[in-house]
């Protein structure tokens, strides 16, 4: 069990990242690859990852590399999910070579202690050596990574979506309160169910806490080993309501095409409800959910219970829909 102790600054402080951050991602999805753990949930993007790393024949540098950096163990080293990550793969990486070698040679002892590793493995703290390991995680990200980024994108927003509601109607604890079921907030103190058995406290002390939405992280959310870094908290969404069986390819792209129904598309950009869709499109509730379930059985958009309330959000297909050139969204919409 993980222990984070908040003060009223640190709830304040308290933010949700907006986007995946990608030496997390890399570092979860690394751990998909040597786990049964989160298996079906991920049986398309093992299936493309898998077909990739032999395509890109970089099966040797994962096993030999990757896979002792990252073990599905209580504990891999910090330095390789810096906190630049937020800003972009190249930051993250940036920061990666920037580490300072005493940094390194130190986390990797803690490694150690958890599992065997080459002994080669020290000469990370080499800059030399350590510009390798960023060239391969570069190339793993390109290979594995990059071509999910909109279904990654798409989770995180959808989750943003739900959270930013907790937020505005309950404040910071509301939000906190609702990241359950691997997480339970008991005021002052976030609960979090932790991998390998882990009992620790985590006392923010008025620098707050990054919540990450994780495409890749399964079940239970995980964070630094080192209590000084800045504090985040890299957790699982909440999984949308399963899609109900597709209909025909036909009935459903003729029922999708209209421009009220375009309307509605846009609208859930940022998440909205069905009487949200309704004061924005000027139709009635009962019409905006006739066209929320056609777009959701088409495939483009996501729905969520949230309180008494249903949150629909864009799914990849949707937001790539979104993203068509004007002349195409006018061609699409002259068909209707």
């Amino acid at each position: 069990m993980l222990r984070i102790h908040f003060t009223t600054e640190d709830l304040a402080r308290t933010r949700l990242a907006v986007r995946p951050d990608p030496l997390w991602e890399i570092a979860a999805s690394l751990h998909r690859l040597q786990s049964q753990l989160g298996r079906c949930a991920h049986a398309a993007w093992y299936r493309d990852a898998r077909e990739a790393i032999t395509t890109r024949k970089l099966g040797a540098e994962v096993r030999k590399l990757l896979f002792p950096l990252f073990p599905r163990a209580t504990y891999f080293p910090d330095f390789l999910t810096p906190a630049e990550a937020r800003h972009g793969l190249d930051s993250g990486l940036d920061a990666i070579l920037d580490t300072p070698p005493s940094r390194v040679r130190h986390e990797i002892g803690l490694l150690a202690q958890v599992r065997t590793v080459p002994a080669d493995m020290y000469r990370l703290a080499d800059n030399d050596v350590r510009a390798d390991l960023v060239a391969v995680l570069r190339k793993y990200h390109n290979a594995v990574i990059a071509p999910y980024a909109d279904r990654m994108q798409a989770r995180v927003d959808a989750e943003c979506a739900r959270r930013g509601r907790d937020l505005l109607h309950g404040g910071a604890e509301a939000l906190l309160g609702g990241l359950k079921p691997a997480m339970r907030w008991k005021a002052p103190v976030l609960e979090v169910e932790y991998g390998g058995g882990l009992d620790r406290d985590l006392h923010l002390g008025g620098r707050g806490l990054l919540l990450i939405p994780s495409y890749f992280c399964w079940q239970k959310p995980v964070s630094y080993a080192d209590p000084d870094l800045p504090p985040v908290l890299l957790y699982p969404p909440a999984p949308s309501a399963p899609a109900p069986r597709p209909r025909p390819a036909e009935a459903s792209l003729s029922a999708l095409l209209g421009r009220t129904r375009a309307a509605v598309l846009r609208t859930v950009t940022h998440g909205a409800t069905n009487s949200e869709i309704a004061r924005a499109v000027s139709v009635s509730t009962a019409n905006a959910s006739h066209h929320t379930t056609v777009l959701r059985d088409s495939g483009l958009i996501a729905s969520h219970r949230h309180a008494n309330t249903v949150l629909h959000t864009l799914t990849p297909a949707g937001a790539a829909l979104l993203r068509l050139s004007d002349q195409d969204r006018r061609s699409i919409l002259q068909n209707s």
